[in-house]
């Protein structure tokens, strides 16, 4: 369940250059006054396809998946953000209703701004515009160019590449716990569930990583490189 929302010090706040650098003095403490901090559990929904789009939200702790139903109601998973992505960039400006659903994968904080106020800065600041349009063409150009990546891969390739993808841009360590079921990760890279409990298991016994529960260690990194390269 949503465990509350409470107001966001800017003076504080680890996104305060990251987002509001072309904001005055003014602007920014408007916008801090009406600025909410919202924490959701893992597995809460915190955004839902089909919502009207009344709020600009962004990643400040925790890891989400971006994720939309196919026409026979099955979930494909689109991407995972992390702390200080923008997880509802990809709406905002084009449609009044979500296209997608946004999933807490951990325990997640995210920060929440009135659109409107937002759409309004955007109107009379052009560098804070600019800033928006980096910040979508970013968001968007991480989606394509990762599903890109996965679809040119072949099974093995694929369940090596997400591995990778959880060490090197997640966690950034070759020891984590796997934050997704193996459901998860083959609607993520358009598998069945049972090709992607078969690789794992045989990457395990060729001793290329080791499984404890939900913890994965990758023992032989070079080697787990090379099938997502080539297969």
């Amino acid at each position: 369940m949503m465990k509350g929302s409470v107001k966001c010090s800017c003076e504080q706040c680890q996104l305060k250059t990251l987002f509001f650098s072309h904001v005055t003095v003014n602007e920014l403490t408007d916008i801090c006054e009406i600025k909410e901090e919202k924490t959701y559990s893992k597995g809460e929904l915190i955004i839902k396809e089909g919502d009207r789009i009344d709020e600009f939200l962004y990643m400040k702790e925790g890891l989400v998946k971006l994720s939309k139903n196919s026409p026979h109601e099955k979930e494909q998973i689109l991407s995972f953000s992390k702390p200080f992505d923008f997880v509802s960039l990809l709406s905002i400006f084009s449609a009044d209703y979500y296209r997608y659903s946004v999933t807490a994968v951990e325990d997640s904080v995210v920060c929440l701004l009135d659109l409107n106020v937002v759409k309004n800065h955007a109107q009379q600041n052009a560098m804070f515009t600019m800033d928006l349009m980096t910040r979508i063409s970013e968001a968007t150009d991480k989606i394509i160019i990762e599903n890109l990546e996965i679809r040119r891969k072949n099974l093995k390739g694929r369940v090596a590449h997400v591995l990778l993808y959880f060490s090197n841009y997640i966690y950034e360590r070759d020891e984590f716990e796997l934050p997704v079921s193996r459901r998860e990760i083959a609607e993520y890279i358009g598998m069945t569930t049972e090709n992607v409990i078969r690789s794992l298991s045989e990457f395990r016994k060729d001793k290329i990583i080791k499984i404890f529960g939900k913890d994965i260690l990758i023992a032989d990194k070079k080697r787990l490189k090379n099938i997502s390269e080539f297969g």
